[in-house]
């Protein structure tokens, strides 16, 4: 079968699509047919070493968290999934952007009909942390939370949860995503150098930010509470100001993956998709994600 692999850090030219043996399911595991698995911006700062001290890699090194695909061979002790089932999932292996992928049973969830595979391949990683960021600023009705980077992969799934709180939601975007934003009840505001004047024209109860680059200090210098800021990327502000930093990890499981999916399936929530691509063209995926600006998810169709 056929997966990425580097076996170097460094930029997408270290990337390569190389063949592999087929993995066997132990205890616990299903082999999956990837159908789709998207790529994440912790994806590339893991393959460029940039988080050496706390994910270092081993050589040759695969990736990839999210995917979504048809079980082809249940391991022992599986008994949830037959064969066909289609699937959600997520591994901590670094190996959905592959052909084929292990995972352990119990972070599987059943694929929804509904629910295209692009959508259900980019669920994983930015559908939790979007889960666990609304959950660690505790929305409730009447309050107005501000999100910056709101059409990004994880911005765009977190607006959409926070108006289900029914909290008024301003999304922090380019212009060329407000109509976007608008469309799914949420106030858009230009970033810029006079964005904090005109957030203060509202009391602003709650922050999420999803970007970096001094969100975290404008939400302190407007005066919201720390304990209602979460910042999925500025840990160096999370230092200075102890903010939260709730992340994947902290809503990542298969019951989390289950209950966005049935929003998906009924049309409560979308996952936008800005591109797919084959996996042979892994490097032009990473490539497009480096140019910033991208609304919603890119993912890889192996």
């Amino acid at each position: 079968m056929k997966a990425v692999r580097f076996d170097s850090y460094g930029g997408i030219e270290v990337l390569q699509v190389a063949d592999v043996p087929m993995p066997e399911p132990s205890r616990g595991e299903a082999l999956v047919k990837v159908k789709a698995a998207s790529i994440n911006p912790g994806e590339a700062k893991i393959r460029e070493g940039l988080m050496h001290a706390m994910w270092p890699a081993t050589f040759p090194s695969g990736e990839g968290s999210d995917l979504a695909g048809i079980v082809t061979k249940p391991g022992p002790g599986v008994d949830s999934f037959a064969v066909g089932a289609e699937v959600i999932g997520f591994t901590d292996r670094r190996a959905s952007h592959a052909e084929y992928v292990l995972v352990e049973a119990q972070n599987l969830t059943s694929k929804p009909a509904k629910v295209s595979w692009e959508a259900a391949g980019s669920l994983a990683v930015a559908g939790s942390t979007a889960y666990a960021s609304v959950r660690a600023v505790a929305l409730k009705n009447g309050d107005t939370v501000a999100v910056s980077g709101a059409a990004g992969g994880v911005g765009s799934i977190t607006v959409q949860l926070a108006t289900r709180t029914r909290a008024q939601v301003i999304g922090i975007a380019s212009p060329a995503n407000h109509q976007w934003l608008a469309a799914h009840r949420v106030k858009p505001e230009s970033y810029g150098a006079d964005l904090a004047d005109r957030l203060r024209k509202t009391k602003i109860d709650a922050f999420i930010d999803t970007h970096g680059g001094g969100y975290v200090k404008l939400a302190v210098e407007l005066g919201v509470p720390r304990e209602r800021i979460q910042t999925i990327i500025d840990f160096a502000a999370v230092r200075e100001y102890g903010v939260k930093a709730e992340g994947s990890n902290a809503a990542r499981n298969a019951s989390v993956l289950a209950e966005l999916a049935a929003l998906i399936a009924s049309g409560d929530l979308e996952v936008p998709i800005a591109a797919t691509f084959p996996l042979d063209q892994v490097r032009a995926a990473f490539s497009l994600l480096e140019q910033g600006h991208i609304r919603g998810k890119i993912v890889l169709l192996p």
